[in-house]
């Protein structure tokens, strides 16, 4: 499978590329685009600077312009938190997408979108304080009602990015079966 992985707000860390490196393992084709342009950030402020002075239009241009080469052959879109929003934004476009991977989070669902059974999965905290129960209901919803095939994966007590070991909300277990889950989707694809 080939898939194109978005970093979060912190940019292209070490967890992400540990990530790609697992899918790779697994026998998947992975791109890692640097929406950053080399910056990553130390603290959540940080990275809210960095992603702010981008601005979400233009870091939408740029994962657009990261999975141009490769959308024609049918990509899986992934990301973490903000990256999963991006990755959303892309697969809801690409009438080629063959499935979707959530990690940490959501995005808006245009009302005029069709995405006619694109399986879609996504692992999120419970609780988490960016994705609340009332917005995951709404989003649910909405995914189902433009043809998505969703799976929601929820991880009790595990903090907002639980994937990334060097950040106060890891939780190596959620992340384990994280990874674990998301291997077994991918490999159904």
């Amino acid at each position: 499978m080939e898939i194109i992985l978005f970093h979060s707000v912190y940019g292209p860390r070490p967890a992400v590329h540990a990530a790609a490196d697992r899918l790779r393992a697994a026998g998947h084709q992975v791109h890692v685009p640097d929406l950053y342009e080399g910056q990553t950030a130390a603290s959540v402020e940080e990275a809210r600077e960095i992603k702010d002075r981008i601005g979400w239009d233009e870091l939408v241009r740029r994962a657009v312009a990261a999975a141009a080469p490769h959308s024609g052959r049918g990509l899986v879109y992934a990301g973490f938190s903000m990256g999963a929003a991006l990755a959303q934004v892309l697969a809801v476009a690409d009438e080629k997408a063959r499935g979707l991977l959530l990690l940490h989070g959501t995005y808006d669902v245009p009302e005029d979108a069709s995405v006619d059974g694109l399986p879609v999965r996504l692992h999120v905290a419970d609780p988490d304080p960016f994705e609340p129960d009332d917005w995951l209901n709404t989003w649910y919803l909405a995914m189902a009602r433009v043809g998505a095939d969703v799976e929601v994966h929820r991880y009790r007590g595990a903090g907002h990015l639980y994937t990334d070991p060097d950040l106060d909300d890891h939780d190596a277990e959620a992340a384990e079966r994280t990874w674990e889950a998301s291997l077994e989707f991918l490999g159904g694809l």
